[in-house]
């Protein structure tokens, strides 16, 4: 490659010097360049903060209050003599930095894998090949294949313009779009002039185009300012905030709690050393340290279920509005429909309404229907493609159909492309709402349009009859709304056709086609429903979230698809764009609520209808895929989009992209958003119980003038070792078959509850009342060591037990599944392995201080720390947790 000597010129070069200068061509790059120009220019991204090392990970895990109040414990410990005690602590402070350090790493890399699967892609053209490719992947020299809605992936040099606008105001400030042209510039064009190039991250709005990338990463004129900046931290989501807030308020709540223990043991006259360790070992029951690590594994862990059933979430706040949801507004086709569209129906002014099986046309015939299949054809971007033998379409799924019924009447587009070639083109655009060509030889040029019949009605003075044009008066005009509306009635999707004599024209503008048109006929396609959207939609309702159609389809269609599906009710009356332009904001707010399919609408009458429900304090998923949708996305409490059919720009606005199209994925993200909060929840509420029980325990046990009925080292064990393995399996609980039945969860609603804590109150006494009533038996049977190892034990499995009681909330722990975790039933299986060998090996018993405990002595601990499921679950079954719902196992 011979770049010019100043890079900032391409814009004053022509297309042939253009290729000699990147070396490239018409037909794009060789496949086996690709390699060679990545080593040499990189990938095409922009340098972001260095993820950290493991090494750096666990520098982090010590950087913590926790840690150094461990820390100076050891300290204490090692100077008045106990080594053992010491290096007991400085263990706990080696495996808890290790455990933290994997969570970190393991929840880093679920994240760093669904941004890999959100990442951009680009359309290029390679060995003449139309390509999508990962946007990284772009290389000086690629020939990028523009469209509406498409992200620009790298500066690229305009070498084919259709009516092509990009939106640069993130990079030059300029609110309007710009229309790209393709002719050289002067040198000294500044950079926010130069409208034969398109800047990375810019946008495109309008049109369609050719352009061959001439710099990427941080060579482009983004990198160049990117350079100087750093990618900000990572997501945290408000729930995290106020976890962590909440892990403060504990954490000081500790220290207090630990003075306060700490001056009560002085006064009972335990030694100073003793009552250190024991203050330390207090506060540090009392910080729920594994809570922060715990919940971002566990939405790390959350969201990759999500994405391995087809939703990926860009937003990590998203996960936490899921489960508040309580509107989805979702278009009809791609999503509650297959998008697999057929042409079935045609109607013209000749044949009235006929079977497409039934037509037979010559692309020379003068009919209506040979003109149909004219328009159908040419007016066309869809492409009939073969591939080792299969032919299949690109394009489309609309432009796909029509082509198809246009072959099936003997019109083939590459034939009349020969005939009567394009000259000109207006791209469909939601805004136009029709895509029209300019097509012709010599002096003869026909313009020929395709779109919503009801604009290109507007546009019509004469409708084709009998091979010649008819004013269209109001005869023909009823006749054609008529026909129309009776395709409409059979759920088809309308799309019309007109055409326009334009001798000796070479350029094709709006003004031309939208005046003095003659109206050829109507296609009517199928696009079945899903059948699982119209589950998905009655699952949705069982679960108190509505659902709205919002579509730029015929009201009609519209209508009988969403009863068909479920969403509409047999009186239910659609809200059309038009009826929505004559009405206020306070109006739409005043409907809102009844209505239950929109029709004919554009990006801005969805943004309308998005924030008269927000002003009925609903929680609101909205999907879109065009890049109008960007601002409904942006204002949508979820903005949702589509991976297959989605432009670029309507990805990245989105919190959250279907990668299957599909309606039912929406609902299975909000399924899965409330499991991801459920889990949370059980954490929580399995962490604080067990924290609040072990300061309950030592504390009463000071109170009533027992002696201590655990050493520091045991309590830091059952802390940092037991409480460990159960949480995160408790955060991997699968989905229960309620999830579904239950309302949302109001907005902004914390994750511990009234209810929450009033469980905690009933539970934490039981704990350490069994743990010090039988510490106070054995303690008359036998010796103190003997009773702080059934202390140890005890305090140790009543966690065990806990764990199965977080499962559930209201109904029995048994009811979802007894072996529906095995997660957790591993985590309580190594729990108890590590207990027994803390308490009966000779390793144990040289760090703890413990003494080996008879079968007896274990089925008594068992018996009484199994009190706490037995009372939860009786609790559940009277309903003080709240009302029992029916229940059954998965």
């Amino acid at each position: 490659m011979n770049y010019p000597a100043n890079q900032d010129l391409w814009h004053s070069i022509g297309p042939e010097q253009l290729f000699k200068d990147v070396a490239s061509g018409d037909a794009g790059l060789d496949d086996s360049e690709i390699p060679h120009r990545i080593e040499r220019f990189g990938p095409n991204t922009l340098e972001a903060k260095e993820r950290p090392s493991i090494a750096a990970m666990a520098a982090g895990q010590l950087h913590h209050p926790l840690i150094y109040l461990l820390l100076g414990a050891a300290a204490v410990s090692a100077i008045s003599g106990h080594l053992v005690d010491a290096g007991v602590i400085l263990g706990v402070v080696v495996l808890n930095t290790i455990l933290g350090t994997i969570q970190e790493l393991k929840a880093q890399r679920a994240m760093e894998s669904l941004h890999q699967l959100a990442a951009p892609h680009a359309r290029v053209l390679r060995e003449g090949r139309d390509s999508v490719v990962p946007a990284q992947e772009v290389v000086p020299g690629d020939m990028l294949l523009l469209d509406t809605g498409s992200r620009v992936p790298a500066d690229a040099r305009v070498i084919e313009s259709v009516e092509l606008h990009a939106d640069e105001s993130a990079l030059t400030g300029e609110s309007e779009a710009v229309a790209k042209i393709t002719s050289v510039l002067e040198p000294s064009t500044p950079l926010a002039d130069r409208r034969n190039m398109v800047w990375m991250s810019s946008a495109i709005t309008a049109g369609r185009g050719k352009a061959v990338v001439v710099a990427t990463g941080m060579n482009t004129a983004l990198g160049k300012i990117a350079g100087q900046v750093h990618e900000a931290q990572g997501d945290i989501t408000p729930l995290q905030k106020r976890l962590n807030k909440l892990a403060g308020i504990l954490g000081v709540a500790g220290i207090i709690l630990a003075l306060v223990v700490f001056g009560l043991g002085l006064l009972r006259g335990f030694e100073l050393v003793e009552m250190i360790l024991f203050a330390i070992a207090v506060a540090v029951s009392a910080i729920p340290e594994g809570l922060p690590a715990v919940i971002s594994v566990t939405l790390a862990l959350g969201v990759q279920r999500m994405a391995r059933r087809n939703s990926i979430i860009r937003n990590l706040p998203a996960v936490e509005t899921l489960g508040s949801t309580t509107v989805i507004c979702s278009d009809k086709t791609g999503t509650i429909t297959r998008n697999e569209m057929t042409v079935t129906r045609v109607w013209t002014a000749d044949g009235g309404e006929q079977s497409i099986e039934s037509l037979s046309a010559s692309s020379n015939d003068d009919s209506a229907t040979g003109a149909l299949a004219r328009i159908g054809a040419q007016c066309n971007n869809a492409a009939v493609v073969t591939h080792e033998g299969t032919q299949s379409v690109r394009g489309t799924a609309t432009d796909g159909a029509i082509l198809v019924a246009s072959r099936k009447m003997n019109a083939r587009a590459d034939q009349l492309a020969a005939e009567s070639p394009r000259l000109a083109e207006i791209p469909f655009s939601s805004q136009y709402k029709y895509m029209a060509t300019l097509n012709g030889q010599g002096e003869q040029a026909v313009a020929m349009v395709k779109g919503a019949p009801d604009r290109l009605m507007g546009f019509c003075t004469h409708v084709m009859h009998n091979n010649r044009r008819e004013p269209l008066d109001d005869k023909w005009r009823r006749a054609i709304e008529e026909a129309n509306q009776g395709l409409a009635d059979q759920a088809l999707r309308v799309v019309a056709a007109a055409r326009k004599e334009m001798p000796g024209a070479r350029s094709l503008s709006s003004a031309d086609v939208e005046e003095g048109l003659t109206f050829v006929g109507l296609w009517g396609l199928v696009d079945p429903p899903r059948p699982e959207a119209i589950s998905a939609i009655g699952d949705a309702k069982e679960a108190g979230v509505r659902v709205i159609m919002i579509t730029g389809d015929h009201a009609a269609t519209a209508l009988a698809i969403a009863r068909e599906v479920g969403i509409a009710s047999p009186d239910a009356q659609p809200l059309t764009g038009a009826q929505l332009d004559k009405m206020d904001d306070e109006e739409l707010a005043s409907v809102v609520e009844r209505v239950s399919v929109y029709a004919r609408v554009s990006p801005e009458h969805k943004l309308r209808v998005l924030k008269a429900l927000k002003s009925h304090d609903h929680t609101v998923a909205m999907t879109g895929d065009g890049v109008n949708d960007a601002p409904a996305l942006k204002g949508a409490d979820i903005g949702v989009a589509m991976g297959r059919s989605g432009t670029e720009v309507a990805k990245e606005a989105a919190d959250m992209i279907l990668t299957d199209d599909n309606f039912a994925t929406i609902v299975h993200a909000v399924e899965e958003g409330r499991v991801i909060f459920s889990n949370l929840r059980r954490v929580v509420f399995f962490l604080i119980t067990t924290n609040l029980g072990e300061v309950i325990t030592l504390a009463a046990a000071l109170l009533i003038g027992l002696p201590l009925p655990l050493t520091a080292t045991m309590i830091l064990w059952i802390n940092l070792v037991t409480d460990g393995v159960c949480t995160v399996p408790l955060g991997m609980e699968p989905k229960h078959w309620d999830v579904l039945k239950q309302p949302p969860r109001p907005p902004g609603s914390g994750v511990l509850n009234k209810q929450m804590l009033r469980r905690m109150l009933m539970l934490a006494p039981l704990m350490a009342a069994g743990t010090l009533g039988l510490f106070a038996y054995e303690l008359k049977a036998g010796s103190h060591e003997h009773a702080q190892s059934v202390a140890f034990a005890t305090l140790a499995a009543f966690q065990w037990f806990h764990a199965f009681n977080a499962r559930t909330t209201s109904v029995s722990a048994f009811s979802v599944g007894v072996f529906s975790n095995m997660w957790l039933w591993g985590g309580i299986l190594l729990a108890v392995v590590l207990q027994v060998l803390a308490v009966n090996s000779i390793v144990g018993q040289a760090l703890f201080g413990t003494q080996s405990l008879t079968l007896f002595d274990w089925l008594l601990i068992t018996a009484v720390s199994s009190s706490i499921l037995v009372v939860d679950e009786v609790l559940k079954a009277l309903g003080v947790h709240g009302k029992p719902r029916s229940s059954r196992a998965l």
